[in-house]
């Protein structure tokens, strides 16, 4: 009688006999899939780190070394700062004079010319004042002061009134610089105070002034002052109507101590330097500022004179950092 059911096949082995051949189950087979891929995984990556050096001994240690950083290095030193307001101004003459025509006419005569220098009742125009029909001898325009031309604003043959100065009279041999200070600084000028006047024409050069005269009042439209200041020694390199730009010592403090402002950080609202701690590590230190002029700090808290700060280099440090000082500069002067 036949059965269905499947039953392991049979062959003859050499001695004649039967021997049972087994069948894989589909459960091994995808066991030794899996035990392969796993392996060949393994290898895979075994071969990728030896190639990338990850496998060589000591190479975890390697890449925990610490980093150094290369930095710059300078001095906090003991010295003075001065607080200076910076505004715009122009040379005039220490004096000026309008002179003005006693009758109407033609301008019939010119006398002088832009920048000459004429006495007092030198005669400087003649006006025609002549009418159709009628002749009138020509009337003189004298000099009321010694001086400088320094404005003839009509040509030969206009026509002049008494209401309109022909001519401007200046006292060059003393120049002033006149400047208009904003209301909110007003407090902080004085008669006596010092500034420093530089000019385009003349760059890296400065020429001292100082403060000789203050407006009693502030103009209500622009809410400026004017004043005006002496410059303290006479070039003739310095014109009348050059623009210049002042610089008003406000305040003047002794014996602080100074760094360059190049060396302060600010993050998070923290303001500090980072100081040398012996000979390769730095440690952050909160410090103060007050005045900053010119690239120069003045430190009220936070920091001693004669301390090695870094100058540059600092913006990837922090607290106990290792460095290596690779140059010194100069303390500040």
């Amino acid at each position: 009688m036949s059965n269905n059911r499947s039953t392991p096949e049979t062959v003859k082995n050499q001695e004649g006999g039967l021997k049972t051949k087994k069948r894989l189950s589909p459960g091994r087979i995808i066991l030794i899939i899996l035990l392969l891929v796993v392996l060949g995984f393994a290898a895979y990556t075994f071969v990728g780190m030896k190639e990338n050096g990850k496998g060589r001994p000591g190479a975890m240690e390697e890449e925990n070394k610490e980093t150094i950083f290369a930095v710059t290095t300078t001095q906090a030193v003991t010295g003075q700062i001065k607080d200076l307001l910076e505004v715009n101004g122009d040379v005039i003459p220490n004096s000026s004079v309008d002179v003005y025509p006693d009758t109407s006419g033609k301008l019939f005569r010119l006398n002088v010319n832009l920048g000459d220098y004429i006495s007092k009742d030198q005669v400087i125009a003649e006006i025609d004042p002549s009418r159709p029909g009628m002749s009138f001898a020509s009337s003189p325009v004298k000099a009321t002061v010694s001086g400088t031309i320094t404005s003839l604003p009509f040509d030969v043959g206009a026509t002049i009134t008494p209401q309109v100065p022909i001519a401007t009279i200046g006292n060059l041999s003393k120049l002033q610089v006149r400047t208009f200070i904003p209301e909110r600084f007003i407090s902080r000028i004085k008669k006596g105070m010092k500034a420093h006047l530089s000019f385009e024409s003349y760059p890296g050069e400065v020429f001292d002034a100082v403060v000789i005269e203050l407006s009693p009042v502030v103009d209500e439209i622009s809410r400026t002052m004017e004043i005006k200041m002496d410059i303290v020694r006479n070039d003739r390199r310095i014109k009348a109507g050059m623009y210049a730009k002042i610089s008003l010592i406000t305040e003047v403090k002794e014996g602080i101590v100074r760094i360059p402002s190049d060396c302060i950080m600010s993050r998070f609202g923290e303001t500090f330097v980072f100081v040398m701690e012996g000979e390769n590590t730095v440690s952050k230190r909160l410090i103060e500022e007050g005045i900053r002029i010119d690239g120069i700090s003045e430190i009220t808290a936070g920091l001693s004179a004669g301390e090695t700060i870094i100058f540059q280099g600092q913006t990837l440090l922090d607290d106990m950092t290792t460095v290596k000082v690779v140059r010194s500069v100069q303390p500040l002067k």
